[in-house]
């Protein structure tokens, strides 16, 4: 079990390598933002993995912070993005 949890953390960083190239290549803010939200989705995955192979409990507390400030920075894009277009 431990090998598999291993190569989906892998699998994460590869992940958020692409959206790396998205964020820094990306035409439009909007990608820009999806591609900050990979960042945040994968960070949340790769912390609760981490917490189940370090057997720390105290990183599901940190992946649900990780997991709520994804949710209130596209928020805020949204928001922000709305005033521009007016």
């Amino acid at each position: 079990m431990t090998h598999f949890l291993a190569a989906i953390l892998i699998l994460l960083l590869v992940s958020i390598l692409a959206g790396l190239i998205r964020v820094l290549r990306g035409p439009a803010p909007a990608e820009r933002m999806l591609a900050a939200q990979l960042f945040g989705t994968a960070a949340v995955a790769i912390i609760l993995i981490l917490s189940q192979l370090m057997a720390m409990p105290a990183l599901l507390d940190v992946a649900m912070v990780f997991a709520l400030l994804a949710a209130v920075t596209l928020l805020a894009f949204v928001v922000l993005a709305g005033r521009r277009a007016r």
